[in-house]
């Protein structure tokens, strides 16, 4: 998973999950995932990337969908956006930090939801997949600052 991979699978690929570090930076297109191997792929990587593929991503990256972090709080490019200005028409990102438990108890209500009839996925789902993930969340007891962390911006 090092970043010319990445970027390369992208290309051809229409969904995509990011579970890591996710980081914001002053200068927003300097923000990036930390990739497997330790390397960053910015903000900056995806924008010049060309993804005529792209549809869906699930960020399961702290603070993924947070912008205005460095005294910028109209700023709009955060990693969820970057994804969307890249092409993909639709990302679930975080605002803020997360629980590490959290990222696989929402993507599993999550993905249970989007393919619940495997025969017809449908990114246009996402919201509502997301709204199922966390009641699931909910119905367990888990702190609202946890499970509200998680949002849908897009198709």
């Amino acid at each position: 998973a090092d970043k010319k991979g990445v970027l390369a699978c992208l290309q051809s690929h229409s969904w995509v999950h990011f579970a890591c570090h996710g980081h914001l930076e002053a200068q927003p297109f300097n923000s990036w995932f930390q990739l497997y191997n330790g390397e960053h792929l910015t903000v900056l990587d995806l924008a010049k990337a060309h993804l005529p593929n792209a549809e869906f991503a699930f960020l399961s990256a702290c603070h993924s969908a947070a912008g205005g972090v460095h005294g910028t709080l109209d700023e709009s490019i955060h990693l969820a956006a970057a994804l969307q200005f890249s092409g993909f028409r639709s990302v679930v990102g975080t605002l803020w930090a997360m629980v590490d438990d959290d990222g696989p108890s929402i993507a599993n209500g999550f993905y249970r939801y989007m393919f619940r009839n495997s025969e017809q996925v449908d990114l246009k789902d996402a919201a509502a997949a997301l709204n199922v993930a966390t009641k699931e969340l909910r119905k367990q007891g888990v702190p609202v600052d946890r499970w509200i962390n998680f949002i849908h911006i897009g198709a």
